[in-house]
């Protein structure tokens, strides 16, 4: 394929993905996206409302989805996309039997027994997720209430433990991730009411620890009653409290309730309600601020993308199509940049969070009562406020990011998701992709901050002092942080992200995400020239595939996500020009297919669930454009750039 994509060509598709992603703000000045469909969500679904008996329409259309999109090898995969996996298919199975419907579904049932068999049944889920608990012990259970398990293969949780106050969680080494302590309490309970322990000693104290760990998952319930907005932990929750006795609990009534809000018109149920807070910052930092809605004219409308949406429009159809969305975008509202600034204000949370005990000042994924604060969404949104014009609530919501984030990093120099010194399991651990994203969240704000605190400083302390130490906080943090991630780099130079990967990389790797995000870190504090970073710059250029995209890594079919990510990361480097433009070029012709309506399941939900969102696509090739259009190859810094208001 020709590397030879002009200058005009670039912005013309620069004006057109940026066009497409603006049409998709909502009225309230936010992003709500839209993520995948899911087979595993849709059956734990089904088998919470049956397990309840509630809503057998429901129940009926969600059969149906699973039923119709049933592999061809007899299995599902976590997406409409996605190959068929054993934790999902083993899922699936057990709904039918659940809903009283294995003899309606018969010879769909057949094709996933002998899935389930050739998978390897109950021992591929305990290999697949090692000594993590977290969702293993969810899976058989819910094999369990179907009757396709014993509950002695369904291990013992501690759910007394919920009764520890917080702050020693850490300590205790958990065998779930700190996010799942609604499947410890709800799921240790269903399996001690199932088959309590012979020891009369155990059996007492977990007696005892019923009622107030109960109250416990009560209080850490959010109002929606979705867990975490997610579908899966709230199914489990669900049906493991049923199987207690337990279906009018009023968790349980509050969990069928966000069920029953939560379904899609095709029946089927996503992983999670949405990603709104994550895609709006991403959007802002992709745009680099520019919200601006314009009208847009013939120049910003790639040829094939014109026609497509006048026979869309013809034949009544409406994908997603850069032409479509643009003149979607010139009928939206204009909206000033201060509509989403104050909106991403409004997420941050401002008290001690329920349910993991984090301190204020952090953000979530998305603005729904379910969330929890994290290091990534935190990140992103004060890179997001640092682009958006200031003022001093922005800057005094950045001053409380900052120490959140500060306070968060672990010993080892990286950033986890959640919680500080949870290192026991994969999801709580220290990640690359996050501390990377931290570093530059830290660089971006270290004078702004520091500005308000000169106004907010206590009777006789010395601005000057307290900035200095201030200063000194940030820069320790960075440079620990670039340490961890000079230890996690792989020796072939590459960095692995923590919530992202790839079906088609061995071990569902995905490290053209990780290096790509990496890059950018080393980039925005002026390291383009580290090792660690000429390291890693290699092991991207090599890996871009002969059809001038990228995929997960070398070989592995290229994507529209991967190929902009791996684009904006060599933007800023000079020796990345030749292959940034054939990258630019691929893109280019992915942008005539319309191939920003084609996401890719490279997203990592909580304990390797797949996903894929329709804005990735848009977001990652917009930001891709700008940087090329706007000339940023040598000057683009985060922590360098100017604040203005």
């Amino acid at each position: 394929m020709s590397d030879e994509i002009s200058n005009a060509e670039i912005a013309r598709c620069h004006r057109a993905a940026r066009a497409a992603l603006l049409a998709e703000r909502n009225a309230e000045g936010f992003w709500p996206g839209e993520l995948s469909t899911s087979a595993l969500s849709t059956a734990t679904a089904v088998c919470a409302l049956a397990s309840v008996s509630k809503n057998s329409a429901l129940i009926h259309n969600g059969l149906r989805y699973l039923a119709e999109h049933q592999n061809s090898d007899g299995g599902w995969g976590d997406t409409p996309k996605s190959r068929s996996n054993i934790s999902t298919t083993m899922l699936t199975r057990a709904a039918f039997h659940i809903a009283g419907a294995a003899d309606e579904y018969r010879r769909c049932l057949d094709r996933a027994n002998d899935h389930v068999q050739r998978a390897g049944g109950i021992a591929a889920v305990r290999a697949r997720y090692g000594k993590d608990k977290t969702f293993a012990v969810p899976i058989l259970m819910t094999c369990a209430l179907a009757g396709l398990a014993d509950w002695s293969e369904v291990d013992a949780l501690p759910f007394e433990l919920a009764c520890v106050p917080t702050r020693f969680f850490a300590a205790l080494r958990l065998p779930v991730v700190s996010y799942a302590l609604p499947a410890l309490i709800a799921i240790g309970q269903a399996r001690f009411a199932k088959r309590p322990p012979r020891n009369l000693l155990a059996r007492a104290m977990r007696s005892a620890s019923v009622e107030k760990s109960l109250r416990v998952l009560e209080a850490i319930q959010p109002s929606s009653g979705g867990f975490l907005e997610a579908t899966p932990l709230t199914s489990f929750v669900t049906m493991a409290l049923a199987a207690c006795g337990r279906a009018e609990h009023p968790v349980a009534r509050k969990a069928v309730e966000f069920l029953m809000n939560s379904v899609r018109p095709d029946g089927s149920w996503p992983i999670d309600s949405n990603l709104s807070c994550w895609l709006t910052t991403l959007t802002v930092n992709a745009l680099d601020g520019d919200l601006a809605a314009t009208t847009p004219g013939s120049a910003g409308i790639l040829p094939a993308e014109r026609e497509r949406a006048a026979s869309d429009a013809a034949d009544g159809r409406s994908g997603i199509s850069c032409a479509s969305l643009s003149h979607s975008a010139g009928r939206m509202p204009a909206l000033p940049r201060t509509i989403t600034r104050d909106w991403i204000l409004s997420c941050q949370f401002r008290e001690v969070h329920p349910y993991t005990n984090a301190a204020p000042g952090g953000w979530g994924w998305t603005h729904l009562p379910g969330s929890v604060p994290d290091a990534d969404d935190t990140a992103g949104a004060l890179l997001a406020l640092s682009r958006l014009p200031l003022n001093d609530a922005s800057r005094d919501a950045a001053q409380r990011g900052v120490r959140w984030l500060l306070d968060l990093q672990n010993s080892d120099g990286g950033w986890p998701t959640f919680c500080r010194g949870w290192t026991n399991l994969p999801f709580d651990r220290s990640g690359a992709d996050l501390t990377a994203h931290v570093i530059r969240a830290l660089a971006a704000w270290r004078r702004p901050v520091a500005a308000v605190s000169d106004r907010r400083s206590s009777a006789g302390q010395d601005p000057a002092v307290r900035d200095r130490r201030y200063s000194e906080a940030v820069d320790h943090a960075i440079a620990a942080g670039f340490g961890y991630l000079a230890r996690e780099q792989r020796a072939d130079g590459s960095w692995l992200p923590l919530w992202f990967g790839n079906e088609h990389v061995a071990g569902d790797e995905n490290p053209v995400y990780g290096t790509a995000r990496v890059l950018l870190a080393y980039e925005a504090l002026g390291l383009n020239d580290d090792a660690a970073a000429r390291r890693g710059r290699a092991w991207l250029l090599a890996a871009q595939n002969d059809n001038d995209g990228w995929g997960g890594a070398k070989g592995a079919p290229s994507s529209v996500e991967e190929t902009a990510l791996a684009v904006s990361a060599l933007c800023g480097c000079s020796d990345g020009k030749t292959a940034v433009r054939r990258g630019l070029h691929w893109l280019a012709a992915q942008l005539e297919a319309g191939a920003l309506g084609e996401p890719s399941p490279i997203g990592f939900y909580f304990a390797k669930l797949w996903y894929f969102e329709k804005l990735y696509p848009l977001i990652f090739t917009a930001e891709a454009f700008r940087l090329a259009a706007a000339g940023e190859a040598t000057n683009k810094t985060d922590a360098r750039k100017p604040m203005t208001g």
